[in-house]
């Protein structure tokens, strides 16, 4: 039983999630990230001219503060007694999770639909997309939604995820810490080109090998789910470089190819153009069911992510106790 132990705060945070989801009411680390990262932005674009190097010490700060301060704090409730940290380790893997959120704001756009309110569901994919939203059609919106969806299953839940499984849940803050960098910072525009840079390529760095997992594992769930697996590895093995980053495409392909539908395509940001490849091959239109369709394969994932997570955890420390 001793060996469950590493394990149980990835456990716990996991159901915490998949039960209560974001706690918007109560402060949030990842907002706390949000906010010191806008802070020393501000400050930055201020004191250095060379807004590169500006943005390499603001990483380095935003890491250092947001994976050292849980690391102490965890430290210290372990100290006082097992059963306080690992509490407190599984409310913070808790807050490094982000399934059931996303459902549910992507579901938000599907409920709208079905209502025939397209600004409804405009406002709500605004939510979670980084594109503008004004320009798009119905099926444009569907189709940022699923994208959203398929992108972040590695970024919210299965990179967390496995983050987790090797360093506990100072690794899911470091990860977030990297991610919230590159969410925030991260546009190759001229605004933020430079202080983005080195925030930008840390992440490229921290998601190679979660995302391409992660579209294995979106591959293997697919006859679950009666997608077709075959042609999601097909478009995965085609598409998955078609994309400015290195590892965004990787599980956006495994999902166009499984619902036989076209992804990505040229976007505006802040109100510029951005040309992008097609992902995925236009067999069919999008339609608002494959916003469900998106979330259970999001979801099946998840858990088969899960499930090599507290193998690794309880192989690697379980062993240590």
């Amino acid at each position: 039983m001793k060996y469950l132990i590493p394990a149980l705060p990835l456990l716990i945070g996991f159901a915490l999630d998949a039960v209560f989801g974001d706690p918007y009411s109560m402060p949030h680390p990842i907002r706390l990230i949000g906010n010191l990262i806008a802070f020393l932005e501000k400050k930055f674009r201020k004191y250095f001219q060379n807004l590169r190097l500006g943005g390499a010490v603001l990483a380095v700060i935003v890491i250092l503060c947001s994976a050292g301060i849980p690391a102490i704090l965890l430290r210290i409730c372990y100290h006082i007694n097992l059963i306080l940290g690992i509490l407190a380790e599984s409310v913070i893997c808790y807050y490094m999770l982000a399934a059931l959120c996303l459902h549910d704001v992507s579901m938000k756009v599907y409920k709208a639909f079905q209502n025939h309110d397209t600004e409804s569901a405009r406002k709500a994919v605004s939510m979670i997309v980084g594109r503008d939203t004004a320009v798009l059609d119905d099926a444009g919106i569907v189709r940022a939604t699923v994208e959203t969806v398929a992108e972040n299953t590695s970024d919210g839940v299965t990179a967390p995820l496995f983050y987790i499984a090797v360093g506990g849940a100072v690794g899911g803050c470091f990860y977030k810490a990297v991610n919230t960098m590159d969410s925030m910072l991260g546009y190759r525009n001229e605004k933020y080109i430079n202080i983005g840079r080195i925030p930008a390529r840390f992440d490229d760095v921290l998601n190679f090998i979660p995302s391409r997992f992660t579209a294995v594992l979106m591959i293997a769930v697919c006859p679950v789910l009666k997608l077709d697996m075959k042609n999601a590895y097909r478009i995965w093995q085609r598409d998955r470089r078609k994309h400015a980053s290195p590892n965004s495409a990787q599980t956006e392909s495994v999902c166009a190819g499984a619902l036989h539908i076209r992804l990505a395509g040229n976007a505006y940001y802040f109100g510029e153009l951005h040309k992008k490849e097609y992902i995925g091959d236009d067999d069919r239109p999008v339609e608002n069911e494959d916003i469900r369709r998106v979330n259970w394969l999001m979801y099946l994932t998840s858990i088969l992510m899960l499930i090599i997570a507290v193998i690794i955890r309880i192989l690697i420390f379980g062993r240590l106790l």
